[in-house]
This record gives C-alpha cells, structure tokens and sequence, in this order.
C-alpha cells in the first residue's frame, strides 16, 4: 500500500485549488463533481443575487462548494493516513 500524501500538504492544495485536494486523495471525479458544482453555485447565487450585494455575497454559493470541498479533503487525507500509519507500526 502506497503512502498518502500529508493531510497538511492536501489541505493547502485544497485551499488553494479547489477539487486538487480530491484528486492528491486519489479521488479525481469528486474533485471534478466538487469543481463543477462551485462553479455552478457560484454562477446561479451570482444571477440571482441581489444588485446591492457585495461581490463575495454573490458568489457565496460557490464559495460554500469550495470550503466544503476543503473540508472533505482534509478530513479523508487525515483518515487514510491515520490508517496508513496503523497499518506500518512495528509489532
């Protein structure tokens, strides 16, 4: 079984490139699906968002996708490297 990558190292990827975190997980099509519905939040809050509304306001919904995306990945780094660790201790 290969070593996964760092949990800190796929939380700043993810951070910074939304679905990438999903993808250094091994998870390429999450990562695609998290992509494409911030996009399309993004988009929709974006139409619909009142014109007083601030700019980050009006993309709220896909900065939602992209938090949760963050999350996501984080939490499944850290589970499968907890797992990895466990799995290499020495008896």
């Amino acid at each position: 079984m290969k070593q996964p990558p760092n949990p800190y190292l796929v939380l700043v990827v993810a951070i910074l490139l939304p679905g990438v975190g999903q993808v250094l997980n091994r998870q390429p099509v999450r990562g695609l699906i998290f992509v494409c519905f911030a996009i399309l939040l993004g988009a929709f809050t974006l139409k619909t968002a009142a014109p007083e509304v601030s700019f980050v306001g009006k993309i709220a919904g896909g900065l939602f996708v992209w938090a949760m995306a963050v999350l996501d990945a984080y939490k499944t780094a850290r589970i499968r490297h907890a797992v990895w660790s466990h799995s290499h201790q020495k008896p």
